[in-house]
This record gives structure tokens, sequence and C-alpha cells, in this order.
């Protein structure tokens, strides 16, 4: 079978998704040698390849607007080229954080109250008026960050509301929609969820402790800023309430294949969504690998069961 995993991109999260990339590469050539395996770039060169080598499947390892919002799955859905994960519709809908929680909140599910602020809206009220009335509503501390995007990238934790229109900046420098969303104190995990011969499964919870009080950026691609517990140093009722939230998230939002689901367990043991992945990171320090493990799954067996399953499809 011929397999192309798509990395790169133009987004802020390029070098993350090339690491991704590589990884899942490598892992795909060492569990099936007899599989044609190839690594590319997302470029102005891409459609031209899809034509002349078309793959049997592709694997959108693509982090950010690039990979998540649904346009490029949109193209090789057109193209009539199977690939891994969610398709383009749902893709939107979970890369969309107040939508996702919107429909999470429907369905019955915690997750923080937010409010959703587009740069035009800040700029014409007057960032004073409107932050002010958003303090009064969500209380501190919040927590910024972009509504569109991954990675904690322009995301902080803001205690003081002086300190806010600096973080608000800090997050349209990513995009031009902000939410400012309740800081929930308690045990931050991710848990992984895979679909498997019909069924949709999580994978063990994975707690993430940073050095610093957020798991930004830096914390998470930076070797040994952060420490890692998997499973989770969670009760067996609190792990199984996080993998429920998980999957039922990615079953809310109609997603495909696999997903991973980022949750705060508080200190009565309620797990909170906060936002959800359609092409988690798999890089040497992502979540998903490192819950793969503890599930004595390897990278290379799940992503080529996957890839199998979306080639039939």
């Amino acid at each position: 079978m011929h397999v192309l995993v798509l990395a790169g991109g133009l987004s802020a999260e390029r070098d993350v998704s090339l690491r991704s990339g590589r990884r899942v590469a490598e892992a795909l050539r060492i569990e099936r040698p007899d599989w044609e395996v190839q690594l590319a770039d997302v470029d102005a060169q891409l459609l031209d390849h899809l034509r002349d080598h078309r793959p049997d499947v592709v694997i959108p390892l693509l982090h950010g607007a690039a990979g998540e919002d649904g346009a490029l799955r949109d193209v090789l859905q057109s193209l009539g080229i199977p690939f891994v994960g969610s398709i383009a519709a749902t893709s939107r809908l979970a890369f969309d954080k107040p939508v996702a929680k919107r429909l999470i909140t429907d369905a019955g599910l915690r997750t923080p109250d937010c409010v959703a602020m587009p740069q035009s809206t800040f700029r014409e009220l007057g960032s004073t008026g409107v932050l002010t009335a958003v303090v009064e509503r969500l209380g501190l501390p919040l927590v910024v960050k972009p509504a569109k995007g991954g990675s904690a990238l322009g995301a902080s934790i803001v205690h003081d509301a002086s300190d806010l229109p600096a973080a608000m900046i800090g997050a349209f420098a990513y995009g031009d929609v902000v939410i400012m969303e309740q800081f929930i104190s308690g045990t931050e995990v991710a848990v992984g969820v895979f679909e498997r011969d019909g069924d949709v499964l999580a994978l063990p919870a994975v707690e993430i402790v940073p050095e610093s009080e957020l798991y930004d950026y830096s914390a998470r691609y930076t070797a040994g800023t952060t420490e890692f517990f998997c499973p989770a140093r969670l009760t067996d009722e609190q792990e199984m309430q996080a993998q429920a939230v998980a999957l039922n998230a990615h079953v809310v939002l109609g997603l495909r294949d696999w997903s991973r689901t980022d949750l705060i367990v508080d200190a009565d043991g309620e797990a909170w969504f906060l936002e959800v992945n359609v092409a988690p990171g798999m890089t040497e320090t992502s979540l998903v690998p490192q819950a793969l493990s503890a599930a004595d799954v390897t990278v290379g067996g799940i992503m080529s069961e996957l890839a199998e399953v979306a080639a039939e499809r």
C-alpha cells in the first residue's frame, strides 16, 4: 500500500507537525516494510504530487489551521483520496473552541464558561469596559487563548485584571477571535481516543505537570520542562470519568478514527472538557504516544490499522 504522511504547512505549529510526521512515517516503515511510506510537506507542489503519485491513503498530521480547520480535508475529499481522521465538516466544529464547547455543553458535559471576543469588538467598544464586564461575569483567574489554534500558542493565565489587556493582545497575535475562559484548578490530563473494530476506545489518561503554571508551547515541546504520569495519578473512578468525557466528545462532535481530548479533573473529582484535537501531536514529548505505550500499543501498529481502515473506506 502507498501511504502519504502530510506534515509541515505554514501554520505557527509547522515545526511540531514536521516532527510528528517524521515519527509516524518512520514507525509505519518499521511496522509495515512492505508498504511504500512517503512524507510530504503541504505546499504549491502538493496537488501535482497527489495527481501524479496518487496514494492509497493520506495521514494528515498538520497542526493548527492548516490541518485542523477542515480545508485540507475538503481538498482530499474533493480528489476522492481516502485519509485518516475526521472529515472536513466535523474538523471545523472541533477546531472552533467556542462552537465545540457549546455542543459539549448541550450534550450535558462540563466545560468552563467562556466569552468569545472578536478583535473588532475589542477595538470598537474599548478594551476597558469590555474586559470589566467579562471579569464581572467570569471572575478571576481567567485563561485567555485564541479561539482557533493549538499547542497553547498565545495562551496565558490571568490572575489580575490589569494583566488582561496584554494577554488579549498576545492571543490576538494568533487569531482574530479570542476566548476568555474560567480557570478550573485541578489535575490536567489528556485522553486519546481511537476507533478499532467498530468500537470507540479510550487510552489511559496522561497527567501533565508543567514546571510553570501553564502547559504552554515551551512546556509541550521542550524535553524536561514537563513531568508526565501515565497512567495519571487519578482514582479509578476519576480515570473512568475522564475517559467517558473524551469518548463522549469524540461522538458528540462527530469525529472519526482518532482524537485527543484535554481535560481538568477538579478537587471534587469532576472532569471538565477543555478542547479536542483531531490531529494530535505525535512527537517524542507528545501525549498520545505516551498513552499508546502505557496501553502496550505501538505508534506504527495503531497508525497502520487506521490507514488500512481509511483505505478500505
